[in-house]
């Protein structure tokens, strides 16, 4: 699975271009078509804030809100619906740690340095 798979697969049930989805992840120093490690904390990473990314997009674009609601769902509720998917990749972006954070297994940090 590559990069680009990766994010169609974060990213479910939004159709955009694959220049677009390029873009998104290029923006996130990540190359779309190498192939995603899941080992990688900082692969990870990148990939939800690409995936953030194509949250935020769709959700400032009222016409893409109109065009994306499900037959059972108004357009208020996918709106909200991709608000809490926006805050919960937020929150697991924030929470995740990079490669590098990853070799020090610390909790801890230096508050004041001289």
């Amino acid at each position: 699975m590559n990069n680009i798979q990766r994010l169609e697969m974060e990213t479910k049930s939004i159709s955009l271009n694959q220049s677009e989805l390029i873009v998104y992840l290029q923006e996130n120093n990540l190359q779309p078509h190498t192939e995603y490690n899941a080992q990688s904390a900082t692969n990870k990473r990148n990939i939800f804030k690409s995936a953030l990314s194509v949250l935020e997009s769709v959700a400032n674009s009222p016409d893409t809100l109109k065009n994306i609601k499900h037959e059972d769902m108004s357009v208020s509720d996918f709106a909200t619906n991709i608000q809490n998917r926006i805050d919960q990749l937020d929150h697991k972006i924030r929470t995740l740690k990079t490669d590098e954070q990853a070799q020090f297994n610390s909790n801890t940090f230096m508050l004041f340095d001289k």
